[in-house]
């Protein structure tokens, strides 16, 4: 199954869903564009794929999740002010010092 994150106008994560393989499917082949339209024509709004195990966008959108386009990935909201994002992983990390 493939998963898609509806996005409000900032980006952060309003909905996620599951749409079936067949959905994406143009000539045997799954097409995340093909899955978007799907998504839009069906229900309306800003729609873009997810990956449940995380093996693109970094990380499985949640809701209240934000998409940066720019590291095309899905950001959990930040946890804590002392918190820093990992470039690598897009995942927050807060230090421990004591």
């Amino acid at each position: 199954m493939a998963h898609f994150a509806k996005l409000n106008d900032n980006d952060e994560v309003i909905e996620v869903i599951v749409v079936n393989n067949e959905e994406l499917l143009i000539d045997g082949i799954e097409v995340e564009q093909k899955g978007i339209d799907f998504c839009e024509n069906l229900f309306g709004g800003k729609w873009i794929q997810t990956s449940f195990n995380a093996t693109f966008r970094k990380n499985y959108a949640g809701i209240g999740y934000t998409y940066d386009a720019d590291r095309d990935a899905f950001i959990s909201p930040k946890p804590s002010d002392d918190a820093v994002l990992d470039e690598i992983t897009c995942r927050w990390v807060v230090s421990d010092v004591s």
